[in-house]
């Protein structure tokens, strides 16, 4: 586990950004399980790539006229158990930690693995996202 000191300021980069933190299997079910509309789920990360093209890439990706109606975070290597029950709903994809993924009615319709993060600036992130937004949103 990660030290409280150096987490919350990564998670509350984006729960103070209105983004909704997941933080038990329950939350996640709740979140994801029957939705209606849309719904934006950001695996957090103690990773570079995540504090430099993740975080800022999604938050920057609500600047448009479509966007999710709902959007949530949950933190690899910390909370635990929401992750691994989030990871459920993002299959077929392997773990990926950062991830952004987009839900539509319940289904995944859009997934950014770490591959597509890394080495990405949060410019071209934002940009993939919003061209989800204005397809599914």
């Amino acid at each position: 586990m990660y030290p409280a000191e150096l987490t919350i300021p990564m998670s509350k980069d984006l729960t103070d950004f209105n983004f909704s933190g997941l933080k038990t299997p329950e939350d996640v079910d709740n979140a994801l399980g029957a939705q209606t509309g849309t719904a934006l789920l950001v695996v957090n990360s103690v990773c570079g790539c995540a504090a430099a093209n993740a975080r800022p890439g999604a938050k920057h990706s609500l600047v448009n006229e479509k966007k999710p109606d709902n959007m949530y975070t949950v933190f690899a290597g910390v909370d635990k158990a929401a992750t691994a029950k989030a990871r459920e709903y993002l299959l077929p994809y392997p773990p990926s930690s950062p991830g952004i993924a987009l839900f539509k009615d319940g289904k995944l319709v859009h997934f950014l693995e770490r591959h597509h993060i890394e080495g990405r600036s949060a410019e071209v992130i934002s940009a993939n996202l919003k061209m989800a937004y204005d397809r599914f949103c």
